[in-house]
């Protein structure tokens, strides 16, 4: 089974949002799109969230540590980092076995 971190930008709000699942990055995406959380989720505040970054991992405590990792930084900045510079994750991935 595959487990992801993605990220998911809004430029409304111009923020991001990180999130960890099984399911496939784009179906994680229409369900946060279609309010699928519920309206009073962080997500429901914008409906123009796009694909910023997927991370594949090889399990879920993997993919659970490195959103909470990403979560803990607090920074668009390391986020942009993170598709600027792929070594990054090469880094997160490691570091998460």
């Amino acid at each position: 089974m595959t487990y992801i971190v993605y990220i998911l930008h809004s430029s409304k709000l111009n923020s991001f949002y990180t999130g960890s699942s099984e399911l496939e990055a784009s179906e994680r995406l229409k369900l946060h799109l279609y309010k699928y959380y519920g309206n009073n989720k962080f997500t429901a505040k914008a409906d123009d969230w796009k694909l910023f970054i997927t991370i594949e991992c090889s399990n879920k405590s993997q993919a659970l540590a490195i959103e909470k990792h990403i979560k803990k930084m607090k920074s668009s900045k390391y986020i942009t980092n993170l598709k600027q510079f792929p070594e990054m994750i090469d880094k997160l991935l490691n570091k998460h076995k």
